[in-house]
């Protein structure tokens, strides 16, 4: 098997391997969830940063920017207030 991660040990990745094959579906998308839920934290902290003045609507909104591109957020949530 070809190795994927070059910090891993092999065998201990093809173990890593085996065990997401084995795990049920409910389990995989619980997973996903949550490793989504930590992508929107770590871009509204990023948001945050970016714009402290915003509010948590602005910053919604900016957010719906990154996850939908521009275009599409615009079409379902209005124009982004700049001067906020």
């Amino acid at each position: 098997m070809v190795q994927i991660f070059s910090d891993t040990a092999p065998e201990v990745e093809d173990l890593q391997i085996q065990q997401m094959r084995d795990m049920p579906p409910w389990r995989k998308l619980q997973m996903l969830a949550e490793l989504n839920a930590s992508a929107h934290m770590m871009a509204l902290a990023g948001l945050r940063r970016r714009h402290p003045q915003a509010t948590e609507t602005e910053l919604r909104r900016r957010l719906a920017d990154l996850l939908l591109g521009a275009d599409l957020a615009r079409q379902v949530y209005g124009e982004l207030d700049e001067n906020a």
